[in-house]
């Protein structure tokens, strides 16, 4: 049983109604992705080594903008964010600029469309 119908479950013992809305829907990323793979060139060039590629249960906003354009290469990346969603919110400062300079280094090797 996943963690949504055990808290429906638990909700449901105490005779509550529960309705599950707002899901995103699946995105499954491509490991051959060019823009990936300009990623993680820009990457080892700028930061001196290859980046750790992971795919992740989370729900990403990759997944919302996929339903509506299918072939658009797309990738998820960010700094480094603890407990998200919660009141214990974090994100690891040092992360931030690194993310910023990766994202700015990566939009500069883009090629023109």
């Amino acid at each position: 049983m996943d963690l949504g119908n055990m808290i429906r479950a638990i909700f449901e013992l105490g005779n509550a109604d529960v309705e599950h809305k707002g899901a995103y829907p699946g995105w499954n990323p491509d490991v051959n992705s060019p823009v990936l793979k300009t990623m993680k060139s820009v990457y080892d060039k700028n930061f001196g080594k290859v980046p750790e590629v992971k795919v992740i249960h989370a729900g990403l906003e990759c997944g919302l903008i996929k339903a509506v354009y299918p072939n658009l290469d797309a990738i998820s990346f960010g700094p480094t964010i603890r407990y998200p969603h919660s009141p214990d919110e974090k994100v690891n400062i040092k992360t931030v600029e690194k993310f910023w300079d990766f994202l700015v280094y990566t939009l500069k090797q883009m090629p023109e469309k």
